[in-house]
């Protein structure tokens, strides 16, 4: 057992420390959502969450739960505690979803190890086999900088880069505070193919195989990926970048494997493309920060702006939950992305885009609030908590 204050250690978009308070209050705020929008329905439904801890994954398995009464198994690659540092906030959220879930009756098992293995999938499989029966719901919600294949071994990085030509533009340096330009060289056709390997649709193709030889996929079976898509302003960098090139991975294979699923089980795979969140994920891509910053500024004036717990809530409440057909575009996309996308919000970010500067990034955007939230994912400066008191940072699920 280990007590003491914990003060954020934040530098520029990484935050090498989580308050284990802070993450609990987080995750229980977004428990009581559901819980106040959702009329609970005990739908005997089995979930698995691949990548389970953070952001939308643990929005989904919350809203499984809490909403439909769903039994989940969470994947997740979280760090513990020490006695050098406090784990992972994904690791606290993991925990207090659990406690959440024992107190109210909910069943639910996690796996903390690396989802892209053929070990973590077998033991997946026994666990799914001994304790829940076939899955009605995959939920695939991985963000990973990096993959070690499990057939050939390879280590592959992902890359956050333009391709074809340089980018340039402006964005936050969250070290100094200060809208500054950046300029990204395209990428390597090997770094394109690492990322490809990592954010692609693969990895997400061998757990539909894996669940299949098994037979763990029900009949009627749903398997979502997320995606995000965004405006013209990120596109550069995001949709026609490398990254851009893994999500036309993640379509086709998941197209491919919708006409599979339907052949084999009546079932279906679908893509939701969600609006643009606070991670540190996105907080590491170049101009995200920014467009986040007037996104939100924008959304909030306008009472559009939703949080992941939000999104989840329309998600499976409109389209995914039990009974329902999905509204799909005509690309077969789910659209939660639909009021970022809004054409007012757009002009009015796009209007803010080209005036900003470190002069008045301050009154044009939601710098704050952005910073508050970004904070808010490890713990930090959450409503309530008071910091001076010490927490307990070795905690188990």
């Amino acid at each position: 057992m280990a007590v003491q204050v914990v003060k954020p250690r934040i530098r520029g978009f990484i935050c090498t420390n989580a308050h284990s308070v802070g993450c609990q209050t987080n995750v229980q705020n977004q428990i009581e959502q559901i819980k106040e929008n959702v009329p609970n329905k005990e739908t005997g439904l089995n979930a698995l969450v691949v990548g389970a801890s953070t952001g939308y994954g643990l929005a989904s398995r919350i809203a499984l739960t809490w909403g439909y009464g769903a039994k989940t198994l969470g994947l997740l690659y979280e760090r513990p505690a020490d006695e050098r540092r406090t784990a992972s906030a994904g690791y606290y959220n993991t925990v207090a979803f659990h406690q959440q879930a024992q107190q109210d009756g909910y069943f639910a098992e996690s796996l903390n190890g690396d989802a892209f293995s053929d070990d973590v999938k077998q033991e997946a499989i026994t666990q799914l086999k001994a304790n829940f029966g076939k899955i009605d719901i995959l939920v695939y919600s991985i963000a990973a900088p990096r993959r070690t294949h499990p057939r050939t071994g390879e280590t592959h990085n992902s890359e956050l880069k333009p391709i074809g030509e340089p980018y340039t533009g402006k964005t936050i340096d969250l070290s100094n505070e200060v809208v500054a330009p950046v300029t990204i060289e395209p990428a390597t056709d090997k770094e394109i193919a690492d990322t490809i390997a990592v954010m692609g649709g693969e990895d997400l193709e061998m757990w539909v195989d894996a669940l299949a030889d098994a037979e763990l996929l029900a009949p009627e079976v749903k398997v979502v990926a997320y995606t995000y898509i965004g405006s013209a302003l990120t596109w550069s960098i995001y949709r026609y970048g490398t990254i851009g090139k893994a999500k036309d991975d993640l379509k086709a294979r998941v197209d491919a494997l919708d006409e599979r699923l339907s052949n084999q089980f009546g079932g279906n795979a679908y893509i939701s493309v969600n609006k643009a969140v606070v991670t540190q994920a996105s907080a590491a891509i170049p101009v995200v920060p920014l467009y986040i910053s007037i996104l939100y500024d924008i959304m909030n004036e306008k009472g559009l702006n939703e949080a992941p717990i939000g999104q989840m809530q329309r998600l499976f409440s409109e389209h995914l939950g039990p009974g329902l057909t999905p509204q799909l575009d005509s690309d077969r996309y789910i659209r939660l992305d639909d009021r970022e996308l809004r054409q007012d919000v757009t002009d009015a970010v796009t209007e803010r885009w080209e005036k900003i500067n470190t002069n008045n990034f301050h009154e044009l955007s939601d710098y704050a609030g952005y910073r508050r939230r970004f904070r808010n994912l490890f713990g930090f400066e959450v409503e309530s908590v008071n910091y001076d008191e010490a927490v307990e940072t070795e905690v188990t699920f």
